[in-house]
């Protein structure tokens, strides 16, 4: 995505860069002037100092020679007349001991506070030394190149700050005089310069708003904007072709839409004609579906019938066996009773006998009834969808009991992993379906080629949540079926056994019937891990 361009005026960005180039030179300018006129008015300061001071000290020779510091001092005090004045100082030199010592002095309008004597100092005030508000000096007093004395002068810098000013204030009017005056040529020539552009953008916008393209752009007077002038004609004169082969290009459009919008009305009545029979199509195979759903539910019991039928049968015939056996003994002992050939021997041996053979029927019919029990609670179960309190375990292990015979065919191990009395309140018919269903899925598709298969059943309480994680270490799910597992139909043994419906209807019970969820994990030659969880009421034992 292009970065966004931020939208500048040219009326504006030339008129800034304009006065701001102006105001550059002008303040530059003057600055210079400004500093120059400072300085010539510093120097032009330190000359009057230095010529006041040469002043003093020819006249102070003749009062140092003759010792007359008084007199001196009224000479100096004549210096009252100039204001920028503020003290002088007259040193002498002794010559026994040789020493420089004060001799007299003037300060100014004689009110200004005395300063100590600049003695230690004469060595740096031979130049002119400025500070904030004045200047000081110190001039040898000489004749015939002797040195009698020094002149220390201190002058203020009131003038210079006088000239200061006012070359600071004529400056700010002079700024401010050239900005006036350099932003009324600007925008003159601002105006000028833009004029042409603006003529330009309303004429396009004419265009623009009326579509009226023989609209053309009128010469302009400078070179560059006459030919933005001319190249815009340009575009305009091509413009105005392609819009009118596009006028032509769009009445063939409307015969054309108006022939497909006819085709497209036949077409959509005879596809809402064919919507109408797919939708009565769909019915019949939701009800279809419905109806293969329950035939899986009954051919999964149907299963279980066929199972414990020939599990009972054994123990039944066991039984039978066992009871004919001991009719024949019994009527030969009543045989030999009648004949009176009852031998002690023969009758310890048919106690013996047939306390084996009472033991055995006993065995097996209780076998039977176990069976047949357990069989019924689950074909119960599977029939309703009620609410009940049942043991976990217990309900798991009436399901491998009814699933025996399918087990028995197959060599796999089934683990168990369930805490003792977990009693819920639930639904024990959709559960039933859903394990036997993926048992039964296991024993069809897990375990082809292996010969160690292990079923591995948890269950644990989450907080009003069951849960089950069912798993085997069979064969897998591949991975082109694995996203639609629980679709309908869906199944690899097509033909072998195989209807696509187990795992459809295992997905309808536990988010349907039990109001959970069911999540599959499963890798090629891994096996298979099914999560379920779904809400149930625990009860306290």
């Amino acid at each position: 995505m292009p970065a966004t361009i931020k939208i500048h005026s040219i009326y504006r960005s030339l008129f800034m860069y304009i006065v701001s180039f102006i105001l550059l030179i002008i303040i530059t300018g003057i600055g210079i002037i400004s500093n120059l006129a400072i300085e010539d008015s510093k120097i032009n300061l330190e000359q009057n100092a230095a010529n006041w001071s040469n002043v003093i000290a020819k006249q102070s020779i003749e009062f140092i020679e003759k010792d007359l510091d008084q007199v001196l001092e009224l000479s100096l005090k004549a210096f009252s007349q100039s204001n920028l004045i503020n003290y002088i100082h007259i040193y002498k030199i002794q010559a026994s001991p040789p020493s420089i010592e004060y001799f007299t002095s003037y300060k100014k309008g004689g009110q200004y506070p005395s300063i100590p004597d600049k003695i230690d100092e004469i060595e740096h005030l031979q130049q002119a030394k400025h500070s904030d508000k004045y200047i000081e000096i110190i001039t040898p007093i000489e004749k015939n190149n002797h040195i009698l004395g020094y002149v220390y002068l201190q002058i203020s810098n009131q003038r210079l700050e006088q000239i200061t000013n006012q070359i600071l204030f004529a400056t700010i009017m002079i700024i401010i005089c050239c900005v006036l005056l350099s932003m009324m040529f600007i925008v003159r020539l601002l105006r000028k310069i833009t004029e042409p552009l603006k003529s330009i953008t309303r004429t396009v916008q004419h265009i623009y708003q009326s579509k009226e393209y023989n609209t053309r752009c009128g010469p302009e007077p400078y070179k560059e904007v006459d030919i933005l002038a001319k190249n815009l004609n340009i575009l305009l004169t091509r413009t105005e072709v392609k819009f009118n082969k596009l006028k032509v290009m769009d009445q063939e459009k409307l015969v054309i839409n108006q022939t497909l919008k006819d085709k497209v009305n036949l077409r959509s009545d005879a596809l809402k004609e064919s919507n109408q029979e797919l939708l009565t199509t769909l019915e019949k195979l939701h009800q279809f579906q419905g109806q293969l759903v329950e035939s899986e539910k009954m051919a999964s019991l149907g299963d279980m019938v066929a199972g414990v039928a020939h599990e009972v049968n054994t123990p039944i015939g066991l039984g039978v066996t066992a009871s004919t056996l001991l009719l024949d003994r019994i009527n030969e002992l009543k045989d030999a009773f009648e004949n009176k050939t009852l031998k002690s021997s023969q009758l310890k041996k048919f106690l013996s006998e047939g306390q084996e053979n009472v033991s055995i029927i006993y065995r097996n019919l209780n076998r039977a009834a176990d069976l047949i029990s357990s069989f019924k609670k689950v074909a119960v179960d599977q029939s309703s969808e009620e609410n009940r309190k049942f043991d976990v375990k217990q309900l798991i292990n009436d399901i491998l009991l009814t699933l025996a015979p399918q087990l028995k065919k197959q060599p796999i191990t089934i683990d168990i992993h369930c805490p003792e009395n977990l009693v819920v309140t639930s639904k024990p018919g959709p559960i039933n379906q859903i394990l036997i269903n993926l048992i039964l899925n296991s024993l069809l598709h897990a375990f082809e080629g292996i010969s160690d298969g292990i079923i591995t059943i948890s269950i644990m309480d989450l907080s009003g949540q069951l849960n089950i994680t069912y798993s085997d270490n069979g064969n897998g799910v591949d991975p082109s079926i694995k996203n639609k597992i629980f679709d309908p139909f869906i199944t690899t043994k097509r033909g072998s056994g195989g209807s696509g419906l187990g795992l459809h209807l295992v997905y309808n019970l536990v988010t349907q019937a039990l109001g959970g969820h069911i999540h599959l994990e499963s890798e090629v030659n891994q096996g298979v891990i099914f999560e379920i969880n779904f809400p149930v009421k625990i009860e306290k034992n």
